[in-house]
């Protein structure tokens, strides 16, 4: 094993919008000699938020990853770090970067606590089990509550908070903090723009409470180990601060605690502690467990362990186009080691790559390297095809790697090119677009011929055509954002389908028997299961068969909508010994999916989002009024300080333009957002109207 991988973090930062995920990344550039003047957002002039879109609207849009060098107790160590959007819309930067992390941050804002999207990507990085530490950011804000946001950690995310540390003072009166480890107070000098920070003594008016809250850190640490809890009952100052971060450390990557440690960042306060908080308690490639995979060949699993002397393998987590290298493939190392120049098996595809060159990455910066290895993260190009969630593997030991799986879109907007010379170069810069988010897809409608974009969302679409115009160089003309429909059938039916076409010369044939009706629950796309006995049908032309209704299914028989799943179970059939093959059986399935279909009782899902609603108090009924006109289904309604917070279930198609809504009821003093929750079954008013309106779903551009 190569020991300096006891010194690398892979860290992520993740939070709700606005809650300073970008702002305390700034810092820690700063603080780490990487930049030399502080970025801010909301000049535009932060390195994380490089694409021109970000700057401009103040959000962050791509994840960007960043590496910086922090001593601590006199070691160097390297910390590769992603900063991840807020937005909902942007949802797939946080799950694929999530997906290849050691650990995390959470940031939260003092003010807002454990907001909607807070929520969101807690779930996800409790699915991929990633242990975490909490910032508690904007200490120094009108409202900021401390303890408050402790409380909502523990009830709203259902984790264990134990606080590191202590504000003293909040809003304009935040000036330091309380190391309950070390028992030491510390004050930031504001003329060294928190450069500096000097010890000082524990405040009088504090004590009691440190003392509470410090004790029951010990007792909690005591608790990991018997030779603690001896010490702790003889004398309980006995334990040491290292006895503290040695069991505070287990017990955080064990995911039974979430260390939370405060801060300002856009004052410059906290964030050396931070950093330090990082290494301290966040886990290196070595702690992170084995990842496991499939032998393409053998289909038994296999593992690959963060170590140089295992077979290469590698997970291609996000790909991005540059302009001046071509595409980049961000990958992930798992095991082995890699050289530029080298070449490597992509199991996704069964080929071959070579991987000419190798970054080391900073934001939109990109420094050459020679060579990597396990457990750590880095840029490559020079490949010819690798998609976002493909496996790279040393070609003698094949492995495939879990894929990482993303959520649908969820709304849908017809676009040509404004003129002829453009639409060869926006079939290609759509498709460049789609391989760097699989969230975006592309697709052309065969009736009508006109190319249709979807994805998680109205900003996400408006992000997508702005890049058209400012990357690509093409103007586009767009059709209304229309809602991403699904279609399912909800019984099961036996049929028969014949195909016969006789020509003169050789025919086609084919004859299936089956039954076709919704799948088993959990169950996404195609469930097939062939019970064909004594040869009716030969083993050949199952796989067509297979092939036909998969095809099928991306046009319902409604109105044209995919179909999210369907089990067909393959019974009986027939075959002529000279006019079968495989494409018959394969156009029998495709009609035989539409005969069927329409007998199966179809019905169309519509994408249901989940909806907070932030606003005062006064505004709470005309909130509630306006959406029972959205067919909402109200959940519950929460305080937070002087706001509401109106919790609601609500179909998508409902939800077009209502920012501007919510302002004109609140006088501008509401905010909200929109997350996908679902799909349902719409009421049969609603069914029939898309029905009707289907042909001029594709909006005339």
């Amino acid at each position: 094993m190569s020991g300096k991988l006891t010194y690398t973090r892979n860290i992520g930062i993740m939070a709700h919008i606005d809650a300073g995920k970008t702002t305390t990344t700034e810092r820690i550039l700063y603080y780490t000699g990487v930049n030399y003047r502080m970025g801010e957002v909301h000049d535009g002039t932060a390195t994380m938020d490089f694409m021109v879109q970000e700057q401009e609207r103040g959000i962050t849009i791509s994840s960007a990853a960043t590496t910086v060098f922090w001593d601590y107790n006199n070691q160097k160590h390297k910390i590769n770090i992603i900063d991840t959007p807020g937005h909902v819309d942007f949802t797939v930067e946080v799950e694929r970067s999530l997906r290849v992390l050691d650990g995390a941050v959470a940031i939260f804002c003092a003010v807002g606590g454990v907001e909607p999207q807070s929520e969101t990507v807690w779930k996800q990085a409790n699915k991929y089990n990633i242990p975490r530490l909490s910032f508690v950011n904007k200490m120094d804000r009108p409202g900021a509550d401390f303890f408050h946001v402790l409380e909502q950690i523990k009830e709203k995310l259902g984790s264990n908070p134990i606080a590191l540390q202590l504000p003293i003072g909040s809003e304009d009166y935040f000036q330091g903090i309380v190391d309950l480890v070390a028992n030491k107070a510390y004050v930031w000098n504001d003329e060294t723009l928190g450069a500096e920070y000097f010890e000082v003594p524990i405040p009088e008016d504090m004590k009691d409470m440190v003392f509470e809250y410090r004790t029951h850190l010990i007792e909690g640490t005591a608790e990991e180990s018997d030779e603690l809890l001896d010490k702790f009952l003889a004398d309980p100052d006995s334990i040491s601060p290292e006895n503290i971060i040695a069991s505070l450390r287990k017990a955080t990557l064990e995911m039974r605690i979430t260390p939370v440690i405060c801060g300002a960042s856009f004052r410059n306060k906290g964030v050396q502690h931070l950093l330090n908080a990082i290494i301290a308690y966040l886990p290196n490639p070595y702690d992170a467990e084995a990842i496991k995979g499939i032998n393409p060949y053998t289909d038994k699993e296999e593992i690959r362990r963060p170590d140089i002397n295992e077979p290469f393998s590698a997970l291609a987590f996000k790909i991005t186009t540059d302009p001046y290298v071509g595409r980049i493939a961000f990958l992930k190392i798992y095991s082995g080691e890699l050289a530029a120049g080298s070449y490597v098996l992509n199991t996704s595809t069964n080929k071959k790559e070579r991987i000419s060159r190798l970054f080391q990455v900073n934001a939109s910066k990109q420094t050459p390297i020679d060579y990597t290895e396990a457990g750590d993260i880095v840029a490559a190009v020079g490949f010819k095809d690798i998609r976002t969630g493909d496996t790279l593997c040393d070609e003698k030991h094949p492995i495939v790697l879990e894929s990482i799986q993303f959520p649908e879109p969820v709304i849908s907007m017809a676009v040509e090119a404004k003129i002829q010379e453009d639409v060869d170069k926006l079939d290609i810069a759509l498709r460049k677009l789609g391989d760097e988010d699989p969230t975006f897809t592309v697709k052309v409608d065969q009736e009508t011929g006109q190319t249709l974009v979807s994805g998680m969302g109205e900003l996400h679409l408006d992000i997508i055509l702005d890049r058209l115009k400012r990357e690509f160089r093409i103007e586009v003309n767009k059709g209304n954002p229309q809602v991403a429909y699904k279609e399912a059938f909800t019984i099961g039916v036996k049929h028969r389908e014949v195909y016969k076409k006789q020509t003169g010369g050789r025919g086609k044939f084919a004859d299936i028997v089956f039954v076709l009706g919704p799948a088993d629950e959990g169950v996404r796309g195609l469930q097939f299961v062939n019970e064909v006995k004594g040869g009716n049908i030969p083993r050949e032309f199952i796989p067509s068969i297979q092939k036909g209704f998969t095809v099928a299914m991306q046009n319902g028989v409604l109105a044209g909508f995919p179909v999210e799943s369907l089990k067909v179970t393959l019974l009986d059939g027939s075959f002529h010994s000279v006019d079968s093959d495989s494409l018959a059986f394969e156009i029998v399935a495709r009609l035989a999916f539409k005969e069927a279909g329409r007998k199966a009782t179809p019905v169309i899902l519509e994408p249901i989002m989940k909806l907070e609603v932030v606003c005062p108090d006064i505004h709470v009924g005309e909130i509630t009024g306006d959406l029972n006109r959205r067919r909402a289904n109200l959940e519950h309604i929460d305080s937070r300080l002087n706001y509401k917070v109106v919790k609601a279930t609500v179909p998508m198609s409902e939800m077009f333009g209502y920012v501007t809504t919510l302002r004109t009821l609140t006088s501008g003093r509401g905010t909200s957002t929109l997350e996908f929750s679902h799909y349902a079954e719409a009421p049969r008013s609603i069914m029939e109207d898309v029905i009707m309106k289907t042909k001029g779903y594709l909006v005339k551009v």
